[in-house]
C-alpha cells in the first residue's frame, strides 16, 4: 500500500526572509573550514610551495566565490531550476565523459576525477551531484501518483541514476558515487516509492557494491585495512591509523588550535579528506562534537523547511540538497573515525577544495530560497 504523498502546488507571490538558522550554520561550518584549513596546511603548504599560506589564500579566494554563488542562487526563484534540470544533467554527463579521455582529465593518485581549465581545477562529479538532486526533484515531482509503482515510476529514474553512477565510479571515485546513491534512495522514498522496492534493491546492490570495491587490488588493500589496519600499518592502513592517532591524542579539549603534531607530514591528506581529524586533534572532542551538532541542525532544519513546502518540486529540491551535504559529512566522518573504507570525500563546507566548496554553497543558496516560500517560521 503506497504512501499519501501532497501534491499541491505552490502558492503563488508568498515571499519570507530566507531561513536565518541555516543561513548561519553555513557561515559557522564555513569559517571553521577556513580556520582549520590554514592550520591542518601550514606545514604542507610550507614544505610543498615554500609559503605557509598557500592553502588558506585559495581556500579565502574560493570561499568567496562560493558566498557569491549561494547570494545569487538565493534570489533565484527555484522553480526556474525546474526546467533547467535536463540541460543541468546533460552538460553533467559530457563532463564526465570529457574527464575520463586521456589528454583532458587530470590523473592524481591513480584517479582521473579532474579537469583542467586555465589556472582553475574543478571535479565534475562535484557538478553531477547538484545536477541529480536537480533533475530528480523535477522528475519525480512529475511521477509523484506513480513512484509505488516499479516500471512505470522507479524504474525510469533508476536508469539515469545508474549511468551518473557508473561514470563516477570509473575515475574511480566510490566516495561522491555512494552519495549520489544515498541522495537519490532518500528522493525516491520521498516522492512515494515502495520502501519494500529500494530494500530489494539495495539487497541486490550491495554485493555488487562490495565486488567491485575489491575487483582493483589497491581498492582490495584499502578495504582490508578498513577491517584491520594494523595488519599493515606503514601501507594501506597507514592513513586510518594516524588519522585515529590524531583523534585520539586531542582527548577532551584538543592539544590546542595550531598546534597539530599529525599534520607534519604524518597524517596525508590533513587539510582535505582528514580534516575532521586535525579538528578531533586541536579541538580536542568538544570541538568535534561541536562540528558533528552543526551538521545534525543543518539536516534538521533543511528537513523541516522540506517538510513545510507545500510545492513537490521545492520539496523533493530541499531534500535532496540537505541528504546531499549530510551524508557526504557521514561518509568522511566515517572514514576519518575509521567506520568507513577510505573513498576519497571532502567534508562539506570545511575541506579544502574549491570545486566541491562552491557548488556546495550554490546549493544551499538554493535551499534558502526554497525556505523563502515554506511555510516554516
Amino acid at each position: 500500500m503506497s504512501r499519501k504523498v501532497v501534491t499541491r502546488k505552490r502558492k503563488s507571490g508568498a515571499s519570507y526572509p530566507p531561513d536565518i538558522v541555516i543561513f548561519l550554520i553555513t557561515l559557522t561550518l564555513l569559517s571553521i573550514g577556513v580556520v582549520m584549513v590554514f592550520s591542518a596546511s601550514s606545514v604542507t603548504a610550507r614544505a610543498t610551495y615554500g609559503d605557509t599560506y598557500y592553502f588558506l589564500k585559495r581556500q579565502l579566494a574560493w570561499a568567496a566565490i562560493g558566498v557569491f554563488a549561494m547570494i545569487v542562487t538565493m534570489q533565484i526563484d527555484y522553480d526556474s531550476w525546474r526546467k533547467l534540470a535536463w540541460p543541468v544533467l546533460i552538460v553533467a554527463l559530457l563532463l564526465l565523459l570529457v574527464v575520463l579521455v586521456p589528454g583532458f582529465g587530470t590523473a592524481i593518485r591513480g584517479s582521473r576525477r579532474w579537469l583542467d581549465i586555465g589556472p582553475l581545477t574543478f571535479q565534475p562529479s562535484e557538478v553531477a551531484k547538484l545536477a541529480m538532486v536537480l533533475f530528480m526533484a523535477s522528475f519525480l515531482s512529475n511521477r509523484i501518483g506513480k513512484m509505488h509503482l516499479f516500471t512505470r515510476g522507479l524504474l525510469p529514474p533508476l536508469i539515469i541514476v545508474g549511468i551518473v553512477f557508473g561514470l563516477i565510479v570509473l575515475e574511480p571515485d566510490f566516495g561522491t558515487a555512494g552519495t549520489v546513491l544515498a541522495v537519490s534512495f532518500v528522493m525516491m522514498f520521498a516522492a512515494g516509492a515502495s520502501i519494500l522496492h529500494l530494500a530489494s534493491l539495495a539487497a541486490l546492490g550491495l554485493p555488487a557494491l562490495g565486488a567491485m570495491a575489491i575487483a582493483a587490488p589497491y581498492r582490495a588493500r584499502r578495504f582490508l585495512a578498513f577491517l584491520d589496519p594494523w595488519e599493515d600499518p606503514l601501507g594501506s592502513g597507514f592513513h586510518i591509523i594516524q588519522s585515529l592517532l590524531a583523534l585520539g591524542s586531542g582527548g577532551l579539549f584538543g592539544v590546542g588550535l595550531g598546534r597539530s603534531r599529525q599534520k607534519f607530514l604524518y597524517l596525508p591528506m590533513q587539510h582535505t579528506d582528514f580534516i575532521f581529524a586535525i579538528i578531533g586533534e586541536e579541538l580536542g572532542f568538544v570541538g568535534a562534537a561541536f562540528v558533528l551538532i552543526l551538521y545534525f541542525l543543518f539536516a534538521w532544519r533543511g528537513l523541516r523547511i522540506a517538510i513545510a513546502t507545500e510545492d513537490p518540486f521545492g520539496k523533493l529540491l530541499a531534500v535532496g540538497i540537505t541528504t546531499m551535504i549530510v551524508s557526504q559529512a557521514i561518509i568522511n566522518i566515517g572514514v576519518v573515525s575509521g567506520a568507513l573504507p577510505i573513498t576519497g570525500i571532502t567534508l562539506p563546507l570545511i575541506s579544502s577544495g574549491g570545486s566541491s566548496l562552491v557548488t556546495t554553497l550554490a546549493a544551499i543558496g538554493v535551499l534558502l530560497n526554497i525556505s523563502k516560500h515554506s511555510a516554516l517560521r
